[in-house]
């Protein structure tokens, strides 16, 4: 049995160019069943294009995708029933109530009238919108769209959701319920595949994590994984007066093979530094012979953002 027929998602070698801009170059990758895969990138690195042609809204210029053991170019139809897909921005129709949207929605999929209400009923309790239902979309707030939005790409089921940005416009306490809806959905068997700017989400949620800039894979491993490939702790502290940043950021600077980071407004240095007890000893004696007082000062692993703009060179 070929490799792409097991797998809910490969990819192999896939282009994608709008006139002389290459959005995908050579993309490959595979997602496991009952799995949460993360593609991170900076704007413009090819995520979006990448989720368009898995769910058959474009055309890969060459390269093989299958989604759900279907090629998406040859079989668009099949992939489609078999895939949920909630983009970047609230996919609804402002005339209809939140009911009436869903409903559009199950229809869309052929699903029986009977199993459309009952769905739909589900879902807007799922999302805290029962108390909605009946109201049309220009009564709803950004967030409340955006939930909407999820339901509306859960309405048939789908064994494979594509998720663009998918927390995009919801707050603090609607993101974490999310989160745990998504876990339930995979501990269920589902296999999802998100874009995010929010590198604590994909730390949080992701399986396995793909970075992509400049329309090519440049690394991929679990969240662990990536923290390791850095290879180096980092030192961070903070200051009691905030105004001598700059002198403690030259003081230490030869501790690490980066130039520090520094926050004026906190009063925090961060430092990934070559070796561990050694650094924070010698941070330590060096700013008491400066007589600069250390507010707070600890070692731990590189985060995800961390990760990122050593790998891209810039923020997410």
């Amino acid at each position: 049995m070929d490799v792409q027929s097991q797998l809910p998602i490969f990819v192999e070698n896939i282009h994608k160019s709008y006139g002389k801009v290459k959005a995908l170059d050579g993309v490959s990758m595979s997602v496991k069943e009952g799995s949460i895969f993360a593609l991170l990138g900076p704007n413009g690195a090819g995520k979006t294009t990448l989720i368009k042609i898995l769910t058959t809204l474009l055309s890969p210029d060459a390269g093989r995708a299958f989604v759900a053991g279907f090629d998406v170019k040859e079989n668009p139809a099949e992939v489609r029933k078999r895939i949920g897909l909630a983009g970047q921005y609230a996919a609804v129709d402002e005339n209809l109530t939140g009911f009436e949207n869903l409903e559009m929605v199950g229809r869309l999929y052929h699903l029986p009238f009977s199993q459309v209400r009952k769905r739909a009923l589900e879902l807007l309790d799922q999302f805290n919108l029962e108390d909605f239902a009946k109201r049309k979309l220009g009564t709803y707030s950004g967030g409340m769209r955006r939930r909407l939005d999820l339901a509306a790409s859960l309405m048939g089921n789908p064994k494979i959701l594509f998720l663009d940005e998918p927390t995009t416009g919801l707050d603090p306490k609607s993101r974490l319920e999310f989160w745990e809806f998504l876990e339930e959905l995979v501990r269920q068997g589902a296999t999802l595949l998100l874009t995010t700017q929010q590198l604590g989400e994909a730390d949080h949620l992701a399986n396995r994590i793909v970075v992509i800039n400049q329309g090519k894979v440049i690394a991929s491993g679990t969240p662990d994984e990536l923290k390791s490939q850095i290879g180096r702790d980092v030192l961070e502290l903070h200051l009691q007066d905030k105004n001598r940043v700059s002198e403690v950021s030259r003081i230490l600077e030869d501790l690490g093979r980066e130039k520090p980071y520094i926050d004026e407004d906190s009063g925090q240095i961060t430092l990934p530094v070559i070796h561990r007890t050694r650094s924070i000893i010698e941070a330590v004696r060096r700013l008491d012979n400066a007589n600069i007082e250390i507010a707070d000062i600890f070692l731990r692993r590189p985060t995800l953002d961390e990760v990122f703009i050593t790998l891209t060179g810039k923020p997410l």
